[in-house]
């Protein structure tokens, strides 16, 4: 079994979601082989307990818009790791050093990775931040 099209799709929408708040190391596992519970782990991290709640808000403001509602919240008070169980998808944000000791990637990681397709940047987009030319400055 698999992770169904649905869940992908809320993996993907947590990750744009994750990524506005300048989460770290944001991936999906399939986990749906292992667990009976759910389809996918999301896990995604930051550097201070302030940002993992912000993360978790702009999560759940998201999930919102599909009209969803976590089944189950837990850790929101500590900021440091931070559980929103959706039924088929389960949202972990941790605290960086949480993430490490934890491991959560390690425990399931021979299940599949989810493509989440956040994509990189545009390679013309980067060049416009780049330094300007140093043979203009030779002239």
């Amino acid at each position: 079994m698999t992770a169904t099209e649905q869940s992908i799709e809320l993996a993907r929408a947590a990750a744009r979601a994750a990524s506005d708040k300048l989460a770290l190391n944001v991936t999906a596992i399939d986990v749906s082989d292992r667990l009976a519970i759910t389809d996918i782990f999301f896990i995604a991290s930051a550097e201070t307990e302030r940002q993992v709640n912000a993360i978790v808000d702009g999560i759940e403001d998201e999930l919102h818009k599909f009209n969803l509602r976590p089944v189950r919240r837990e850790g929101r008070s500590g900021g440091r790791w931070v559980l929103l169980d959706y039924a088929d998808i389960v949202v972990h944000v941790q605290h960086e050093e949480d993430r490490i000791f934890y491991a959560l990637e390690r425990l399931y990681g021979d299940c599949p990775v989810i493509d989440l397709q956040m994509g990189e940047l545009d390679p013309s987009a980067k060049s416009v931040d780049a330094p300007a030319d140093a043979t203009a400055d030779e002239n």
